[in-house]
């Protein structure tokens, strides 16, 4: 059985002890989805949304790219968020980046890697924003780590700042933004204490990530 084949032989054995375990599942699932929580991450094979969470197919609605980034030129992450704002009412952001993200290193190595690089101008830019604070930091892993944890940071804000979510706290939506981070090594993920509700906390978050260039997010994150 070739390996293609061996995957659709997975799924029919997977849909059939769902089936056996749960016999409306499907068919329940097909009428809605109504997910509370929609999942902005990294595009990386070892951090699937629903699997980390310990989620069913339905309750949480994803959108992964490489290195879990939130452009606001991103139409694709926008009309992700809009639909699960607007459309399906979710009630958090969470926002996951990870320990060990290769385009962290690729951010941070200085070379060439074709039209990747492109894409991770942001997280280039993110390095040279906190360089005084990534420049305490001597060993090279917990270097990259931090900048996972900045990274996160920075996209919550973006999401923050859409006009899909400006927009739905101004109608008084309920609406949460989180910052997470994924370790590889244990299967932990570690809250960043950074989420926004609204504007008031919003403008904390950017001032505690302004300030001094050297903001703490390792209290609830160490590795």
């Amino acid at each position: 059985m070739s390996g293609i084949e061996q995957l659709l032989e997975n799924n029919r054995q997977w849909a059939e002890r769902v089936a056996q375990a749960e016999p409306t599942f499907f068919s329940d699932l097909a009428q809605q989805q109504s997910p509370k929580y929609l999942w902005i991450g990294c595009s990386d094979s070892r951090v699937s949304a629903n699997v980390i969470v310990d989620l069913a197919p339905g309750e949480v609605f994803v959108h992964r790219n490489v290195a879990n980034l939130v452009n606001h030129t991103d139409v694709n992450c926008l009309s992700v968020l809009q639909f699960a704002v607007e459309g399906l009412n979710v009630e958090h952001v969470i926002v996951c980046g990870h320990y060990g993200c290769g385009g962290v290193l690729a951010a941070m190595d200085g070379k060439r890697h074709g039209l990747i690089d492109n894409w991770l101008r942001q997280r280039r830019d993110t390095a040279n924003l906190y360089t005084d604070r990534l420049d305490t930091i001597s060993d090279p892993e917990e270097r990259a780590n931090e900048l996972c944890r900045l990274n996160v940071a920075e996209q919550v804000l973006n999401v923050a700042e859409t006009t899909v979510v400006q927009d739905a706290w101004g109608r008084g939506q309920e609406l949460c933004i989180h910052g997470w981070i994924y370790g590889l090594k244990d299967g932990i993920i570690r809250n960043l204490e950074i989420s926004v509700s609204g504007d008031e906390e919003l403008s904390e978050l950017r001032r505690k990530l302004t300030a001094s260039n050297k903001p703490d997010l390792t209290g609830s994150a160490s590795y």
